[in-house]
């Protein structure tokens, strides 16, 4: 038994007098998910028998934009088809499945829980042809009925923190991707209509579930609670995420779009957060001074108002002892403001090219100090005035003596280097050899 694609030119005329039945199914709405076919005997006879489950070979079954159509047979699935068009029904081929967009995952998991089988070439006892909706269901509300715990980051490089109780509500849509697993593991065989009203409240309370660890991984990414309404993608694919086993792989079903149309906490908890964000901001000494002028201007405007003259003069009074009481006004935390940012200037320059001279000269990019005119010392030795980088007390070039200076030390019995070479220890840690004046370099 199979599926072959109608040909266009059998379309109409005699020949498709000639179809024995017509399965089809009207457009299907939004409320409706799964539609048992309704047969029609001679294409062009509106007589309808859907209480007869036999499929005729020879049959046309048709297929519109938004559906896809799968046969039963005694329960088994045993064809599947997500193209739009007409396929006439052939018991002599072999079975075949159409996966239209939905895509080649289809075929894993109709050869899961489908069963091809034929009755020695005759109609099975029961057949039937049920059409899915897989086009976006759309207009799902949902609200939280308790609030959901949502982590606040305050300040990252302080480890400020705050679980904040979030509550929201939204709308979001879903779709049909598997119409193979929806019939085995929800809809099964139906008289008539599998509509939306049957799998919602199942559907909305499994998201309310999900929406625990899904803000949790939208809180890892450092999005405040109110900016996530303008993160619906992040939402709709963390909600997926979660969803996946409970929806897509048991059911067939896909999350297919999110949308939150308001978040909200606690006033407490929402004064609590503007609390910490201002102790945070003071400890930026440019902005805590910022604080202190504008408290001491206010200050000024209140003993200014001060109608009797001992007030005004001791409401300033009171404002400089307070100041002098706390040991740090705005012209010091000004200067340490101003510290730190030179600071971070000085860190973020690139450091200067170069080598440095003993004479302190720092910068020198050619082999001799642009100061005093030394050539550059090796890390590996000496350099003579000829240019020649030597180890020994003479330059194996033009034999020029080292010259003079703090000399540096190498054990001569076992070759051992101190870190220090111009600081040796008194005896050489690995053969115990004393440091004198044959172990110079």
């Amino acid at each position: 038994m199979g599926l072959l694609k109608a040909g266009a030119g059998a379309l109409g005329g005699v020949l498709a007098d000639q179809w024995r039945e017509f399965f089809y199914c009207e457009s299907l709405d939004a409320d409706t998910l799964v539609a048992k076919g309704e047969k029609r005997v001679g294409k062009r006879n509106s007589n309808k028998k859907g209480d007869d489950n036999i499929i005729s070979n020879g049959s046309v079954i048709s297929v519109n934009e938004g559906q896809s159509m799968i046969i039963v047979e005694s329960g088994k699935i045993v064809e599947f088809c997500a193209e739009a068009g007409e396929f006439v029904y052939d018991n002599s081929t072999e079975p075949s499945i159409f996966c239209g967009s939905l895509g080649e995952s289809i075929k894993q998991s109709f050869q899961q829980v489908g069963k091809r089988f034929t009755f020695g070439g005759e109609p099975g006892k029961d057949q039937r042809v049920y059409y899915f909706n897989t086009k976006e269901i759309t207009g799902n509300k949902f609200g939280t009925s308790s609030p959901v715990p949502f982590r606040v980051t305050i300040d990252e490089s302080m480890n400020y923190k705050l679980s904040v109780d979030l509550r929201c509500n939204g709308v979001y849509s879903y779709k049909i991707a598997d119409p193979v697993m929806f019939y085995t593991n929800v809809s099964g065989n139906v008289e008539y209509v599998y509509s939306r009203s049957e799998i919602d409240e199942m559907l909305k309370s499994e998201l309310l579930d999900a929406l625990r660890p899904a803000f949790a991984q939208i809180s890892a990414m450092k999005i405040m609670y109110s900016e996530i309404p303008a993160h619906t993608k992040e939402v709709t694919k963390a909600l997926a995420e979660e969803l996946k086993a409970e929806w897509k792989e048991k059911r067939g079903i896909e999350l297919f779009a999110v949308s939150i149309n308001g978040v909200s906490i606690p006033e407490d908890q929402r004064k609590k957060i503007t609390e910490w964000e201002e102790n945070v901001m003071t400890t930026n000494p440019n902005i805590a001074a910022a604080r202190i002028v504008g408290g001491q201007t206010d200050a000024m405007r209140t003993a200014a108002a001060n109608e009797g003259g001992m007030g005004a003069m001791g409401g300033f009074f009171g404002m400089n002892m307070a100041q002098n009481a706390g040991g740090m006004n705005a012209g010091n935390l000004f200067a340490m403001g101003q510290q730190q940012q030179q600071s971070q200037q000085q860190a973020q320059q690139p450091q200067a090219a170069g080598w440095s001279c003993e004479c302190g000269q720092t910068g020198n990019t050619g082999k001799f100090c642009m100061n005093c005119g030394k050539p550059q010392a090796s890390p590996d030795g000496w350099t003579c005035s000829c240019g020649t980088v030597n180890k020994g007390r003479f330059c194996q070039n033009c034999g020029n003596p080292k010259p003079a200076g703090a000399p540096t030390y190498k054990c001569d019995k076992c070759g051992w280097e101190p870190e220090d070479p111009k600081n040796p220890p008194k005896f050489c840690p690995e053969c115990g050899d004393i440091f004198d004046d044959n172990d110079k370099q």
